[in-house]
């Protein structure tokens, strides 16, 4: 609203956070970032992902299996 008395444009809608600086990452936004967890595909050993180390590199310390993103 350019002068703040009710005649501006009306809402398109897309609410808070949605608009143009609004960013969702690679592919929609689907990653999980560097929160979660590394889980063995073999044995379902779950740690704690690091920052810096993609789980892909790890691998499980009970079986020796590189582990995948949870």
């Amino acid at each position: 609203m350019p002068r703040g008395d009710g005649t501006g444009p009306a809402s398109t809608g897309q609410g808070f956070g949605q608009g143009r600086g609004s960013r969702q990452g690679r592919r929609g936004g689907g990653g999980v970032g560097v929160e979660g967890n590394c889980v063995c595909p073999s044995c379902d050993n779950i740690v704690g992902h690091q920052i810096g180390v993609p789980c892909n590199k790890v691998k499980c310390p009970k079986c020796g299996t590189l582990m995948i993103k949870q």
